[in-house]
């Protein structure tokens, strides 16, 4: 039986989360403080450190719905073995990202959080380790899956970052240049 949680505990995190994306998308990560948040979501700040451990803890659970949304995407879009056309998923993901784009912008940003690459990081290592398995590479647990699935991530978590950053173009036109970029040369579909 799952424990219930009481309502003022929700109302009072559902709050500090809203406080703490409001900030995110005025200013820097790094400079937003656990007062700034207190007194946005117009709570105590002793009452935040009884909900969370610090302001990095809220973030990313106030990202986790963003995180989620995007995992979603991620799980749905072929990064193992490409198709020769760019797939509608992943112009879904940039999409999803260009619709967040100030709170991406600064999360994955020189002055952003962390704990967020770092989990953005695993939950798409995980999805290109599914892939891998299903596309026969081998266990989950090689360790050739996994530098090949660190791997892969990294080229999409710094396509995305390069994008948001450094290339503004609309996310269909981003998806149709990152994705020849991932193609070989060759133009055939990239096996495993």
């Amino acid at each position: 039986m799952a424990k219930r949680v009481d309502p003022r505990v929700q109302r009072t995190r559902a709050l500090l989360r809203a406080a703490v994306l409001e900030l995110a998308t005025e200013r820097e990560p790094e400079s937003i403080t656990i007062a700034h948040v207190a007194e946005r979501a117009t709570i105590n700040r002793a009452t935040v450190y009884q909900h969370y451990r610090d302001r990095d803890e809220l973030l990313l659970d106030a990202m986790d719905n963003e995180l989620a949304g995007l995992d979603g995407l991620v799980a749905r879009c072929p990064l193992v073995v490409l198709p020769h056309a760019v797939p509608p998923a992943f112009v879904d993901i940039l999409d999803h990202v260009d619709a967040h784009a100030v709170l991406y912008r600064r999360m994955l940003g020189p002055c952003g959080s962390a704990r967020f690459i770092n989990r953005l990081h695993q939950l798409v290592a995980e999805q290109v380790t599914l892939q891998l398995v299903e596309a026969g590479v081998g266990p989950s647990d090689s360790p050739v899956v996994g530098m090949r699935a660190h791997c892969a991530t990294g080229a999409f978590m710094g396509l995305v970052t390069h994008w948001l950053h450094d290339a503004p173009v609309h996310p269909e036109g981003a998806a149709d240049d990152a994705w020849q970029a991932l193609r070989p040369a060759g133009g055939g579909a990239v096996t495993p």
